[in-house]
């Protein structure tokens, strides 16, 4: 089972590709996500919709994507040809990365005609006649994702997508380039690391790290959105505080020789269909600027790190584990650990 994922700006030709392409790649399925996104409003009260300008910065929309994908490939098998558009990369890593917990690999293929064209197709695209003022709002609408499109070919999209130059080439031609770098290799399945899922509570632990200024190590995983400490799921029959030196080690090249001390137990409530667990935060102490300087990452995992305040934090950490935090801090400052329920401290 695997997925072909074709992004690609508005006007590039992803939906027509992708429908030439399932005739190309044998046992294959078409699914646009776009089903999803019209289905939300039969979901969602109006007033959850209104709070968002697009449906993908909704979390249920990329949810129920990375869902129905496996539901289909479980149902039929195969390869699943999606023709969606992705230009944030934190979207990217989370859809990605679910995939990737479901041992779903995905090749992500981009087509990349030039500006001019794009602006070209846009122009001459047909909309809905029934559809109020809908030539000017979908024009409109792909217009303003040109600049956005710009920024992800300069920063990630390039580096991660096998590429395509669809400017002089039909749908037809776009899809048999597509089939060649499947079936050749050249698009090579992402590099996003395949985390399972949890079946039931876990035991995870973090480890705060602090630079010369006394602001705290946060890092970026591709696999799940928001920031986070350096840490991990605790193995069976291992230490807690040992599986965080562990993940400190595997995430940044850190050795840590003192065994870290505990600072908050926090139980986190599961909502379903998360599983929720005790999460531990301990004391790592200190880095000296040579330190760190020599923080590597482990590529495919993580995307970044940095060095941030507590003010800062609020503003990268999803909010329970900024409380977390918080608390971290509080119970480093007064050197005694405090049990949570949910970021709240109790006793």
């Amino acid at each position: 089972m695997t997925v072909v994922w074709i992004n690609g700006a508005f006007g590039a030709g992803k939906t027509t590709t992708a429908r030439e392409l399932i005739d190309l790649l044998p046992n294959s399925t078409l699914f646009d996500p776009e089903v999803i996104g019209g289905a939300l409003p039969h979901l969602l009260p109006p007033k959850r919709l209104a709070e968002v300008g697009d449906f993908q910065d909704l979390p249920i929309w990329r949810r129920l994507v990375i869902d129905t994908a496996a539901a289909l490939l479980g149902e039929l098998g195969g390869t699943l040809v999606v023709p969606m558009t992705l230009l944030r990369q934190e979207y990217r890593d989370e859809i990605f990365g679910g995939l990737a917990a479901r041992r779903i690999p995905v090749r992500h293929v981009l087509l990349a005609p030039a500006e001019t064209i794009l602006r070209e197709r846009i122009a001459g695209r047909e909309v809905p006649a029934d559809l109020p003022d809908g030539e000017i709002r979908i024009r409109q609408w792909s217009y303003d994702h040109i600049e956005p499109y710009r920024a992800a070919l300069a920063s990630w999209l390039t580096a991660d997508a096998h590429p395509i130059d669809t400017g002089a080439l039909t749908p037809y031609e776009a899809a048999a380039r597509i089939a060649e770098a499947v079936g050749s290799g050249a698009a090579r399945a992402c590099e996003i690391v395949q985390t399972p899922e949890p079946t039931a509570e876990t035991v995870a632990a973090g480890v705060l790290l602090f630079d010369e200024q006394d602001r705290v190590l946060l890092v970026d995983p591709t696999y799940k959105p928001g920031w986070e400490f350096p840490g991990g799921v605790v193995e069976p029959g291992e230490a807690p505080a040992r599986a965080g030196m562990r993940e400190v080690e595997e995430e940044t090249g850190i050795l840590l020789r003192d065994v870290p001390r505990l600072l908050v137990v926090d139980w986190e409530r599961p909502l379903p269909p998360r599983y929720g667990g005790l999460r531990l935060l301990f004391d790592g102490g200190r880095l000296d600027s040579a330190a760190a300087a020599g923080l590597r990452l482990p590529g495919p995992e993580l995307r970044g790190w940095r060095f941030v305040t507590e003010e800062e934090a609020a503003g990268l950490l999803p909010p329970v584990r900024y409380e977390r935090l918080r608390w971290a801090l509080r119970a480093r400052e007064r050197g005694a650990a405090l049990y949570l329920e949910a970021g709240t401290p109790l006793g």
